[in-house]
């Protein structure tokens, strides 16, 4: 069972999947399994700007219908010999004496005090109101990270660092095939926002819009905008605070953008790892030096792959599912950097 929620996490999840064809591989959005989260996604807004809420799913499994792929909701349908989360901050009671495997995403939302004040009392990982939690809990059996950097980063925040496997991350692993693109526009300066007032986060919009047109300083604007953002509003703003002639897309191809970029200026969005790794320069709400020590591993694209052999591995041990991690032996198929060219 694969547990999916934004597009980014379903594609992911359905990467790894066509490495384990001999397997009976079915998905399932993630869900709310307690009945306070049930009310929580029901009456309330504040699940709206999250996978659980209903238009994340309605995404996610028309997704899975193109590709022809097995869809059971909560679970119902099947017993599961293993579960891939791409997040452990809802982990279904179900699912708890399954074998697990955690899949990270991209970026992890920076620490607030809130966070910490919800780890230090042990409140569910969702009451963070971000992802600053995610990959945290432990909860899972194995934990499958971008690179050294997370390893270390989130043995830190409290999982396991036994459990911590450098795998890398599908999406985010192959970043020069970017370079490789038809979109028509060079040499300019690209804005990828975030979604933060759509997750109930502070953002002064008008002071960051201020302060792309200063970093561009004469040069083209460009700004792509976060899926789940008011795009009305958005590019309202923009057009009232950025410079005449500043271009805005909500919907294309965001890596090809950057690939042909020129400088890269971002909030709190994975993207600026891709940045990093076509050697633009970039910008971030994140300091930079700790974005390039966490950075994703660039193998050349064989992350799913690698995950799926932890997976298929995981489904044929017959110990007690503690006891996997303590005599797996990982061999990744290649974790390099591969040669790029620079856009």
């Amino acid at each position: 069972m694969f547990i999916t929620g934004t597009i980014n996490q379903t594609s992911q999840m359905h990467q790894i999947s066509k490495h384990l064809r001999e397997h009976d591989c079915w998905f399932s959005q993630v869900f709310p399994d307690s009945a306070f989260l049930k009310a929580i996604v029901k009456y309330t807004p504040f699940t709206d700007g999250t996978p659980l809420a209903a238009h994340f799913k309605a995404k996610s499994e028309s997704y899975l219908e193109q590709h022809r792929l097995k869809i059971d909701y909560e679970g119902t349908k099947n017993k599961y010999d293993l579960v891939v989360y791409c997040s452990d901050m809802v982990i279904a009671d179900k699912f708890k004496q399954t074998k697990t495997i955690w899949v990270q995403e991209g970026m992890i939302d920076k620490k607030t005090v809130l966070s910490g004040i919800v780890k230090a009392v042990g409140l569910p990982p969702y009451f963070s109101a971000n992802t600053s939690l995610n990959g945290s809990t432990n909860l899972c059996d194995i934990y499958c990270v971008a690179s050294e950097g997370y390893r270390e980063y989130l043995s830190k925040s409290g999982t396991d660092a036994s459990k911590l496997v450098v795998t890398g991350i599908p999406n985010f692993d192959n970043h020069k095939e970017f370079l490789n693109n038809d979109f028509p526009l060079r040499d300019y300066v690209m804005v990828a926002t975030t979604d933060m007032r759509e997750t109930y986060r502070f953002e002064n919009r008008p002071s960051f819009i201020k302060r792309a047109a200063r970093i561009a300083d004469g040069r083209q604007l460009l700004f792509k905008l976060h899926p789940n953002e008011k795009f009305e509003r958005a590019e309202a703003e923009i057009r009232k605070y950025a410079p005449a002639g500043t271009l805005v897309f909500n919907s294309g191809n965001t890596n090809h953008m950057i690939a042909n970029c020129s400088e890269l200026i971002t909030q709190y969005s994975t993207v600026v790892y891709i940045g990093i790794a076509l050697g633009k320069k970039v910008h971030s709400y994140f300091d930079l030096d700790e974005l390039n020590y966490l950075a994703p591993i660039q193998n050349g694209g064989v992350s799913a792959k690698n995950i799926a052999q932890i997976c298929n591995s995981f489904v044929r041990f017959n110990g007690a599912k503690e006891d996997f991690v303590h005599q797996f032996e990982f061999k990744p198929e290649m974790l390099r950097q591969p040669e790029m060219q620079y856009a």
